[in-house]
C-alpha cells in the first residue's frame, strides 16, 4: 500500500509553512494532509482535482483547501514548468480561545468547513499580494498577514465552493489509483471501456467500480465526463474554434451527447459559456 498522507515540514520557530514549490517539487500526485492549504498557482497550466471537483487551472489562480481534502494539481504537459506559492497551517494554529473572539467569527466559521474553494478575480490580486509578502517575512508579521488573508477570504463574496463536505475515509490508497488517473489523462479524449481501465487497475469490473467510487466519490464515467467538459471549457475560452469542432476534439462523437453533458456540468450551453467568459474579460 502507498500512503496518501503528505507530511508538511515546518522551519524552526515557525507555526506554519509558506514557501514556493517549482518543478520538480511542484509535482505531487493525488494526496492529502491534515493542514489547511492556501495555494497560489504562479506558473503552468493544467487540471485541478480537488475532492470530487475537476477543472482547469492557470497562472494567478488561488485555491483554499480544508485539511485532509485530497487534491492534485496536474500539469498539462510533463515538460512544462510548474510553480506555486503555498501556505500550510493546522486548524488549531490560533488555539480555541482566540477564534472565539467576536472579531474573528468569520475566520472561525471558515475553518470549520470541510470545503475546497476557488478565489475569484476580484479578490485574487489582494490575496496574491499578501501571499508573496508573507513568503519573505519572519516572526510576528507572518501571523498578522495570515489573519488578514483569512479575514479577507472569510468576509468576501468573491469565491466559489468547488467541493463541499468531501469525506476522505482512507488513510492509505492502493497505488492503482495513480495508474488509473495517469491512464485516464492519456486516453480521456478517446473511447474508453470499463474493461480497459479495470485491466489497468488489475481488478474485475465490479471491484474497480467500487474502488474508484470509494476513493474519488464519483463513478469512473462521471470522472471522464468532467475531464472532457473541462477540456472543452479550455478550448471555448482559449480558442476561436467553432463549438461543433470543440465537441469532437473533446472526446465526443455526438453533438447531442456533448451538449447534454455540458449543460449538466456547467448549467449552461457551450455557446453561453463562451459568451459569459468573453463578457467577463471585456469588463
Amino acid at each position: 500500500m502507498k500512503t496518501l498522507i503528505q507530511k508538511i515540514h515546518l522551519e524552526e520557530h515557525q507555526s506554519f509553512a509558506c514557501r514556493s514549490y517549482r518543478t520538480p517539487d511542484f509535482e505531487t500526485n493525488w494526496h492529502k494532509h491534515e493542514e489547511f492549504e492556501l495555494i497560489l498557482l504562479a506558473e503552468g497550466y493544467g487540471t485541478a482535482m480537488i475532492g470530487d471537483y475537476i477543472g482547469e487551472y492557470k497562472p494567478g489562480d488561488i485555491y483554499f483547501l480544508a485539511g485532509n481534502l485530497p487534491h492534485w494539481f496536474k500539469k498539462q504537459h510533463h515538460k512544462m514548468t510548474g510553480c506555486s506559492v503555498v501556505l500550510h497551517f493546522k486548524q488549531n494554529i490560533f488555539g480555541k480561545e482566540l477564534l472565539q473572539l467576536p472579531e474573528l467569527e468569520s475566520i472561525n466559521d471558515l475553518l470549520k468547513k470541510n470545503d475546497g474553494i476557488q478565489i475569484q478575480p476580484k479578490l485574487t490580486k489582494e490575496i496574491s499580494a499578501i501571499i508573496y509578502e508573507m513568503e519573505s517575512l519572519k516572526g510576528f508579521q507572518r501571523i498578522g498577514l495570515l489573519l488578514q488573508c483569512l479575514q479577507k477570504i472569510s468576509t468576501s463574496p468573491h469565491y466559489v465552493t468547488v467541493t463541499q463536505n468531501f469525506e476522505s475515509t482512507n488513510e492509505n490508497i492502493n497505488p492503482a489509483i495513480e495508474k488509473i488517473i495517469d491512464f485516464s489523462f492519456k486516453r480521456y479524449l478517446t473511447p474508453i471501456t470499463l474493461q480497459q481501465v479495470a485491466d489497468v487497475a488489475a481488478m474485475s469490473i465490479p471491484t474497480f467500480c467500487r474502488f474508484f467510487k470509494k476513493n474519488i466519490k464519483k463513478t469512473y464515467f462521471d470522472f471522464i465526463q468532467d475531464l472532457r467538459i473541462s477540456h472543452a471549457c479550455k478550448l471555448l475560452t482559449n480558442s476561436n474554434k467553432p463549438v461543433m469542432e470543440i465537441c469532437y476534439e473533446s472526446g465526443y462523437n455526438s453533438w447531442a451527447h456533448f451538449s447534454k453533458q455540458f449543460k449538466q456540468v456547467k448549467k449552461m450551453t457551450p455557446s453561453g459559456f463562451r459568451k459569459e467568459f468573453e463578457g467577463k474579460t471585456n469588463v
